[in-house]
Order: C-alpha cells, then sequence, then structure tokens
C-alpha cells in the first residue's frame, strides 16, 4: 500500500470545484456531500493532517467513512471531468484496501464475495442455492453445448467469467456459437479458469487476487499456449487488460473484448451476419469497457453490420456515458439505490425512441432490465453476444 503514502498530491490538487459532484450517480441517490468525490477528498485531506496515513490509530469516524467510500459505482465519470486530472476511482481503490488493511469491518456483501471467491471450491461469487457446500469449480465448465469442438492446441482461448460460467450460461453459449460460426480455433480452460478479482479489486480486499488468482490465471493461459485471451464480460475485460499486468509486471498474451474481437472477424471477412434485426437499437457504453479501457467504436461498429438494425444513441455516451449502477461492488450492498440508478438511464435510453438497448456487459444487462421493471417501461436490455447470435 505504498501509493496511499503518496496521493497527497492528488488530495492538494484537487480544486473543490464540485463538477464531479454534478456528474455523480451516487450523490444523485444519497445526496450527502460526503457521497460525491469532492467530499471524500476534502475528508481524506483531513484525515491525513491528523496522521492517519503516517499509521496513526484509526477512529470511530474512520469506519463511518470507509462505508461512504462504497456509495460509488466505480464508473470513473469522476476521472473524466476532473479539470486537474486526478486519477479518483484509483484512489478510492487504493484508499479501501488501506482502510481494509487497518481493521476496517467489510460491508456484509463485500465480506460474503470474498468468503466465496476466496473458497477453494468454489473461485466465484455464486454458489447453488440448492446445495451451497456443492465444489462449484468442478461445475465451471457445465455450460458448454454437447458436440462443441474444443481445439487441442488453440491460439485463441474464451475466458468465460463467473457470470456467464453459473448464472447467464446463454451468454457463453452464444460466444461460442459466434466462434465456432467464424471458424476460429479456440478453448475454454474450465475449472482452471478462476475469478478474474474484480470484484474484490474494487472493494479493496483484493489481496488473495494479487498474490494468488492473477498468477493463477495466467499460467493457465501460458501453459497452453494462447496467445489471445476474448472474454464477453466488460469486467473481466478491464481487469486482465488493465490490472493484472500493472499488479504483477506482465501478461503473456493479448486480451480482446468479445466486441473488438467480433468486428475483428468481420473485417477480415472471417464472420458475416445473414439474418437481419429491424428495430431501432440504443446502445449502452458499460464503464468498465468503454470510459475505463476506451472501447467505443467496435461494438457499435457490429451493430452497424447487422442488416435491418437502426443505431441510436443516448445523450449521455461515449466518455460521457451513464453509469447503469451495477459496478464497484455497489449493486450487492445497495440493491435499491443501484436499480434507481438504472431507471434513470433507461428513462433516458426511451426517449431516444429505442425498441432495445443493448450493451455488451452482463452486470448492465441484469441492472438495467432491473431498472425498466421498477419503473414499469417496457423495454428491454440485450447483450452485444445474444444480438449477434440471432443474426449469424
Amino acid at each position: 500500500m505504498e501509493k496511499v503514502a503518496d496521493i497527497d498530491l492528488d488530495l492538494y490538487s484537487c480544486l473543490q470545484c464540485g463538477y464531479c459532484k454534478a456528474t455523480c450517480p451516487a450523490y444523485d441517490q444519497f445526496g450527502w456531500e460526503a457521497d460525491c468525490p469532492r467530499g471524500k477528498i476534502f475528508y481524506l485531506k483531513r484525515m491525513g493532517e491528523r496522521g492517519f496515513f503516517a499509521n496513526r490509530k484509526r477512529g470511530k469516524e474512520d469506519q463511518a467513512f470507509y462505508e461512504t467510500l462504497f456509495h460509488c459505482t466505480s464508473c470513473g465519470i469522476c476521472d473524466e471531468v476532473c479539470h486537474t486530472e486526478i486519477k479518483l476511482s484509483e484512489v478510492w481503490e487504493e484508499v479501501k484496501e488501506w482502510l481494509a488493511h487497518r481493521g476496517m469491518d467489510p460491508l456484509p456483501g463485500h465480506k460474503m464475495l470474498k468468503e466465496r471467491i476466496y473458497d477453494p471450491k468454489k473461485r466465484n461469487p455464486f454458489y447453488d442455492e440448492n446445495d451451497p457446500e456443492k465444489d462449484m469449480l468442478d461445475r465451471r465448465g457445465d455450460w458448454v453445448p454437447e458436440g462443441t469442438k474444443l481445439s487441442d492446441n488453440p491460439d485463441v482461448a474464451y475466458f468465460v467469467g463467473c457470470t456467464a460460467s453459473y448464472r447467464m450460461q446463454f451468454l457463453a453459449q452464444a460466444t461460442v456459437k459466434i466462434l465456432q460460426a467464424a471458424d476460429v480455433e479456440f478453448t475454454v480452460m474450465g475449472p482452471d479458469e478462476w475469478c478474474c478479482g474484480s470484484p474484490l479489486l474494487r472493494t479493496g480486499l483484493g489481496d488473495k487476487i494479487k498474490e494468488e488468482y492473477i498468477q493463477h490465471n495466467n499460467r493457465q493461459v501460458e501453459r497452453r499456449g494462447i496467445k489471445e485471451l476474448v472474454t464477453a464480460c466488460a469486467g473481466c475485460y478491464k481487469t486482465i487488460k488493465e490490472n493484472y499486468p500493472a499488479l504483477v509486471g506482465y501478461r503473456p498474451f493479448e486480451v480482446y473484448h468479445i466486441s473488438e474481437y467480433i468486428w475483428r472477424l468481420i473485417k477480415e471477412k472471417k464472420l458475416k451476419f445473414t439474418g437481419e434485426f429491424n428495430k431501432k437499437v440504443v446502445y449502452h457504453d458499460p464503464c468498465h469497457l468503454g470510459r475505463h479501457a476506451g472501447v467505443f467504436d467496435e461494438p457499435r461498429n457490429v451493430l452497424k453490420a447487422i442488416p435491418g438494425l437502426e443505431l441510436l444513441e443516448m445523450p449521455r455516451n461515449r466518455e460521457r456515458s451513464h453509469c447503469c449502477g451495477a459496478g464497484g461492488g455497489f449493486k450487492i450492498a445497495f440493491g435499491e439505490q443501484a436499480e434507481n440508478i438504472a431507471v434513470g438511464r433507461v428513462q433516458e435510453a426511451v426517449e431516444t425512441g429505442a425498441e432495445l438497448i443493448v450493451t455488451p456487459c452482463p452486470f448492465c444487462v441484469v441492472n438495467l432490465n432491473a431498472g425498466a421493471k421498477k419503473a414499469g417501461l417496457d423495454i428491454k436490455t440485450m447483450d452485444l453476444v445474444q444480438l449477434c447470435e440471432q443474426v449469424i
């Protein structure tokens, strides 16, 4: 945690201008100054002035501030609008980890995530409702359709991710169907694939992710001779592409989000959409894929390549896209507020005249659909691979 000792420059660079406050989705829900980035920065400065970062014993107020840090979806819009270019989303992750090391009590939902992901029988955030003690790791590849041809010596591996492996298996199956349609020789790692670690890295509980999980996943890819890793999860993509090399110093393969990979296959004339989709579709930028990783054009180009589809845009898009509300461990801790954020985003989509929302992130799909249901809005959100599967 050496970085935290060096955040003074960021803290005292803050102009307290309030641009971050005006864009923060969590502040809209909770409404206190301490819930916006500006308020958090101000409080961190006060903590520093009383010696907190010089190993002073924590006080009761520090636990309260620690909990306030999680009034944040990790969307990164505060980074985008900050006049002094403070990487606020990185500051929050560092401080969460620092405070966790100082003995702060994790939020109940985050503690549960930690226990499940670090359980050697699970290695993922989920469990079997009928048999919580079941060895979930062994079931990680159960979704693979019968007759799927996996290569024994591939250059490409599909990193499925926890959500598609256990809760939204239709996304994994759709991704496989697309890769097969393009004659891509690939494999999946089954039980050798562990959680990428994103939920714990975002909540400051990722010690074993850094010490064990990143090295494990890197080794499993490397020993198979994989040159390219493809994932359909925006969270896995950001974590493996950016966090892995930053935390352990290397990543022995290239990483592609499925939207990038599909667009590449289209350009190389290996994949062509033959079916039509005659609807007005509005695209939602996932924070991890768009603002964090800079992938904006490829998913839009894929949608434009679908015959009959009319692509629309919401007023807040690309770098200024509004969060769905599900990221950063926010939904598991503050479910009602997460859905309220989604309500606002879905309303924005409806106002474009769209008949369907499309996004390449399973968490966005789940929460935007929850927001639509909560608001009584007759519009669905579909994952990009679901749509592509229908027209290949």
